[in-house]
């Protein structure tokens, strides 16, 4: 019998194994200062890209206000226990009702976070007879959720169609066998693509195939749709969705979830979401700032309209220069580039020491080898001058990176720690 730590000493993963070259710098960095376009790093200013507060509601002054005397009104603690037992207040319930009329169902459930939530909604939803079908490029909570499963899954290919249709005919199949249904999986926005899930076409697709829709939206609430209602609003389909889900991490610029969709579907999943059951409530004080926050996205279309004048600029800028940004219809900007692992470090150190710019680096195994992707959040806190210097100093490591001085210093730093 093996030690079970033995596999652990031999292989640190895909990631793990740059620990010792990347810990501190590329991975787990620490930014400093009020959360805002422009941040501290290492003791430098820096424009930063990597901070999901598109409506830079985070360092708001009222947002800020709201939030400290929330804090002085009730402490981090209160209410203390599960919903279902002593965590549950009139505000849960307000900050309910208004975001289910927000998202245009008849309710909505709050939930302490987004990736505990989303994941433990799928396990709800489906027991061992039902079949999952789902985007092959699904965030890491999603997957987690299905991972759960006990019944059949299939992926289909990146918002392909085709695969699209032929996944639900072999879920359906199977479903008719066993005496389940189908669940089917979309991401709003993908996060690291930008691209929105095409669901205009997969609510098409319920006169064909008999299916509910799950819909995480993370990326699209608050940015997407007239009202900002998200990709379900932009796309014309939000009474399709089934059960719709959101973050408060992004647009509103705090912690928690919420789920939403037909009063009866909510009322079982409240009682049998089992991350919510058996985990302390939501506090007080990010319900009374998601409430504040709430607010301020309905009331305060500039916010939205700021940071799509930002998005454009950027996405265009880029574009203009000859970056390729794939095929995103999101704020979610992606920078493509190729380069190994190495030559994406000295890049990035590059673009953080020499040219103040702060942005997220993707490489495997979340992306192929091979490819760099520059991961940009632009937010209603930027500013033309940071799209200009961001574009400029763009085309100045994309020069360096086809010339291989990166490769160079890559070969060198693998060499001083061979």
């Amino acid at each position: 019998m093996k030690d079970l730590f033995a596999k652990i000493y031999r292989d640190k993963g895909p990631l793990g194994k740059w620990a010792d070259q990347a810990e501190g710098y590329f991975v787990f960095p620490k930014l400093e200062g009020q959360i805002s376009n422009r941040m501290k790093f290492q003791g430098r200013d820096v424009i930063t890209w990597s901070i999901n507060d598109y409506l830079g509601l985070a360092n708001h002054p009222e947002v800020r206000k709201v939030d400290a005397e929330a804090a002085k009104k009730y402490g981090n603690a209160y209410p203390m226990g599960a919903r279902m037992m002593s965590g549950h207040t009139e505000l849960h319930e307000k900050l309910q009702n208004e975001l289910a009329d927000f998202v245009n169902k008849e309710a909505a459930y709050v939930l302490n976070f987004g990736y505990q939530g989303i994941l433990s909604t799928i396990d709800a939803l489906v027991g061992k007879d039902d079949v999952i079908v789902y985007d092959v490029d699904a965030h890491a909570c999603i997957i987690d959720g299905v991972r759960l499963h006990l019944g059949k899954r299939f992926t289909y290919k990146h918002n392909d169609l085709d695969s699209i249709e032929l996944n639900l005919a072999r879920a359906e199949k199977i479903a008719e066998q066993t005496g389940g249904g189908v669940l089917f999986i979309s991401e709003g926005v993908f996060g690291m693509r930008g691209e929105q899930g095409k669901l205009k076409e997969i609510v098409e697709l319920k006169k064909k195939y008999n299916f509910r829709l799950l819909v995480d939206d993370a990326h699209g609430f608050g940015t997407l749709g007239e009202t900002g209602a998200g990709a379900g609003e932009e796309q014309g389909v939000q009474d399709e969705i089934d059960v719709y889900f959101a973050t408060f991490a992004k647009s509103l610029a705090s912690t928690g979830a919420f789920i939403a969709g037909d009063k009866e579907i909510i009322d079982y999943l409240k009682y049998n979401l089992r991350s919510q059951m058996f985990a302390k409530s939501l506090q007080m004080t990010l319900v009374e700032g998601a409430l504040k926050r709430l607010e301020m996205l309905r009331t305060m279309p500039e916010l939205k309209n700021k940071l799509w004048e930002n998005v454009n600029a950027l996405q265009s800028g880029l574009k203009e220069n000859g970056f390729d940004i794939g095929t995103t219809t999101s704020c979610v900007t992606p920078v493509y580039l190729k380069g190994s692992i190495p030559e994406a470090m000295a890049l990035v150190k590059d673009l953080r020491e020499n040219h103040g710019i702060f942005c997220s680096i993707v490489v495997y195994p979340v992306i192929p080898k091979g490819l760099i992707l520059l991961r940009m959040i632009p937010t209603a806190t930027h500013t033309m001058e940071d799209i200009d210097l961001t574009l400029k100093a763009f085309s100045a490591i994309r020069e360096r990176l086809e010339n291989g001085t990166y490769k160079k210093l890559s070969d060198a730093l693998m060499k001083q720690n061979s």
